[in-house]
């Protein structure tokens, strides 16, 4: 929630930034960690979400562990106080350097993508004289119903290790002396909100497992990943993403062994509608057949729209006009960089201040220089209400 407090700092401040309601964040953070707690299913926080520091903080108190996507970001949990037996390491293309950061601070599991990926970390962990921890990361295909650019689990994606592999998945791993086998991991997608994908990919994965176990292989934990979607078109409405619908869907669909571990990984959903992207109108501009809003903000703040296409609300939080409709476009010299297209916002004048919501996620941690723009800042509703 945006305050008149926090508004009248806006305006004194330069812009574009990032703001926190981190009172949001704070219950989005206690009820998602209750809801586990209720389900006994263990979460780790994705720091390609957003990476930043007090963000990071909020996720620790919480008890919540950490799933990182590169070794940097193994680094920086680490360093900001997650144990390392509560980080997970995933991603397609691991670096030796990568594994070696990892095997270093003797991460909980590396969640391996490829059979070759599991012979460079039985070498690496050889070489260092270490045993690594590692789950099979596993393309289920299925459809996550999303944009085709953050589905993930389908046959046609480079996500993961398909079915097809799996015996000879198992001789690598035996063959392996470096290496201890603890579970699988599954992702199939981000900003699902079809509580059925979930369900579909609990059923597959208790066929999956069932292959493994009568093979001999114990499956000690099943990491369903990340992938609960937020309600990017009436944030106001639904600020607390679905919890509990999404584990009772797991609770009910996994069949769960005694002493197995069940982890997920969510990141957009803990922290997307906590964050906001403030910015200012630079100018008003009367077309031929549009109005367009000019923002001091561009798609080098927030990439999702021109990179997805992806829908945001657009507000002005300092007029009380007339609505209108307008084109609320970035500043970058790209026609993609356009945050709201024939959007109904309140009648506006050069100096008005804009949120842009639900950028709590993929908003500063994807913030760039393009164009040689200033990095935009980062401030917080904890400091504006002191």
């Amino acid at each position: 929630m945006i305050t008149k407090t926090a508004i009248s700092n806006f305006q004194k401040l330069e812009t574009p930034l990032f703001y926190y309601d981190m009172d949001l964040l704070r219950e989005t953070l206690s009820l998602f960690k209750k809801l586990l707690d209720k389900y006994g299913i263990v979460g780790h926080y994705a720091l390609k979400a957003n990476a930043n520091d007090r963000i990071l903080k909020a996720v620790l108190d919480h008890g919540i562990g950490a799933e990182c996507a590169t070794g940097n970001e193994v680094s920086l949990a680490v360093a900001s106080g997650f144990a390392p037996e509560n980080v997970v390491f995933a991603g397609v293309a691991k670096t030796d350097k990568e594994i070696v950061t990892a095997l270093k601070a003797d991460i909980a599991c590396f969640n391996c993508e490829s059979i070759q990926e599991i012979q460079v970390i039985d070498e690496l962990a050889g070489s260092l004289g270490k045993r690594a921890r590692i789950a099979i990361r596993v393309n289920p295909n299925v459809d996550a119903h999303t944009h085709k650019y953050i589905t993930t689990g389908l046959k046609e994606n480079k996500f993961g290790i398909s079915p097809w592999a799996f015996d000879e998945v198992l001789k690598v791993i035996k063959a392996s002396k470096n290496i201890d086998f603890t579970g699988l991991h599954f992702h199939v997608g981000s900003q699902i909100t079809d509580m059925s994908v979930f369900k579909e990919l609990c059923i597959k994965v208790n066929v999956i497992e069932n292959w493994f176990e009568e093979k001999g292989v114990n499956v000690k934990s099943i990491d369903l990943g990340g992938g609960l979607g937020v309600d990017y078109d009436d944030p106001d409405k639904h600020p607390v993403p679905t919890f509990e619908e999404y584990l009772k869907v797991i609770h009910d669909n996994l069949k769960v062994k005694p002493g197995q571990i069940v982890r997920v990984e969510p990141g957009r959903a803990v922290v997307a509608q906590c964050g906001y992207l403030i910015t200012r109108a630079t100018y008003v501009k009367n077309g031929m057949e549009k109005k367009f809003v000019i923002l001091d903000a561009g798609m080098n703040n927030l990439i999702r729209p021109a990179l997805y296409d992806a829908h945001h609300k657009v507000e002005n939080i300092t007029s009380d006009g007339k609505k209108s409709r307008y084109d609320v476009v970035g500043a970058v010299c790209e026609s993609s960089d356009t945050f709201a297209a024939n959007a109904l916002v309140n009648e506006t004048r050069r100096g008005d201040i804009f949120a842009i919501h639900s950028a709590g996620a993929y908003g500063q941690v994807m913030n760039m220089r393009y164009n040689q723009r200033d990095l935009a800042k980062a401030y917080y509703s904890d400091d504006f209400n002191k």
